[in-house]
């Protein structure tokens, strides 16, 4: 089971720890609150969304006997206010980026089917946040 321990440094600065031979992640808020030394949270929602989603797609692809090295995932999230107006994540939109052309890779097709609904973050977040995912081929072509 996943898991880590989150210690407070000082205001928003906190160091993540996810266990042994791992190193600590700093976190934080920007200015005002705090002094963005780190990553904030919706910033980490943000990166785990899309580092499953590369992982499950180049696991998809691979499956398929190809070799999609390297890929690229930029993740944006939306911030703003809910209908109480408190500060929320309301949309998170990720764009995968292959190094590859559409037509040299085997069973992209399937790939593309397959590879989101065994992303385990991106499902689970999913189900309280809007989650838009593009797929775009290495001449820009959009697959998805």
């Amino acid at each position: 089971m996943p898991s880590v321990t989150i210690h407070q440094i000082e205001k928003f600065k906190c160091d993540v720890e996810y266990g042994a031979g791992i190193p600590l992640l700093r976190t934080d808020e920007p200015s005002p609150l705090g002094e963005g030394t780190g990553p904030t949270p919706a910033q980490l929602l943000a990166s785990a969304v899309g580092n499953c989603l590369l992982d499950s797609f180049y696991f998809a692809l691979s499956k398929f006997k190809n070799t999609p090295n390297p890929l690229r995932c930029e993740v944006n999230a939306e911030v703003g206010r809910d209908a109480d107006g408190k500060l929320r994540v309301l949309s998170i939109d990720a764009t995968l980026h292959l190094s590859n052309t559409a037509d040299e890779l085997n069973q992209l097709d399937r790939a593309l089917e397959q590879f989101e609904s065994f992303c385990t973050v991106t499902q689970s977040v999913r189900a309280a946040i809007p989650i838009q995912v593009k797929v775009m081929d290495k001449n820009g072509l959009g697959l998805k």
